[in-house]
């Protein structure tokens, strides 16, 4: 008897449950090395590491940050989480997707911070494992999130 294939928002169940442990270890992995010069050792830097940093020079920046890079991608995971399991109406889905660009507004960020350094041509400046599992967990996210939406939609017609 050939092997059952389970429906695709099981799939989507488990890819979104992964977030939740994936989003933290890549809060903690590194985004850059960064240094002054060529022979000195780099510097790692991580989303909590630059949040520290932030936090002590410019406490607006820090939570911008801290929302895009910590809370709205775990408050979209879990409401998607919730939605996989029934546990929430899925008039939650849109609000979900603002979610899901909210957190890929930090991805931008990142993006620019690390165009500016090396423009600047002062340091080194080299991107770290934790940037790419970082940004694959927002894809992975937004992935999730848009085919639940098309599930749910779909559920509703």
């Amino acid at each position: 008897m050939p092997p059952v294939a389970r429906p695709p928002a099981a799939m989507h169940r488990w890819i979104n449950l992964s977030l939740l442990v994936l989003f933290p270890v890549s809060w903690f992995a590194p985004l850059l090395k960064a240094g002054l010069l060529p022979l000195f050792k780099l510097k790692e830097i991580s989303v909590l590491t630059g949040l520290q940093s932030l936090w002590s020079t410019d406490i607006f920046l820090a939570l911008v940050v801290a929302v895009f890079a910590l809370l709205a991608p775990m408050a979209k995971t879990i409401g998607l989480a919730l939605l996989h399991w029934n546990m929430a109406s899925p008039r939650l889905a849109p609000t979900l997707r603002i979610m899901g660009k909210l957190a890929m507004a930090d991805i931008f960020l990142i993006a620019i911070y690390i165009t500016v350094a090396k423009g600047v041509g002062v340091g080194r400046l080299e991107v770290a494992w934790g940037l790419y599992l970082f940004t694959a967990c927002i894809l992975v996210s937004l992935w999730v999130g848009v085919r639940t939406e098309r599930i749910v939609s779909s559920h509703g017609d």
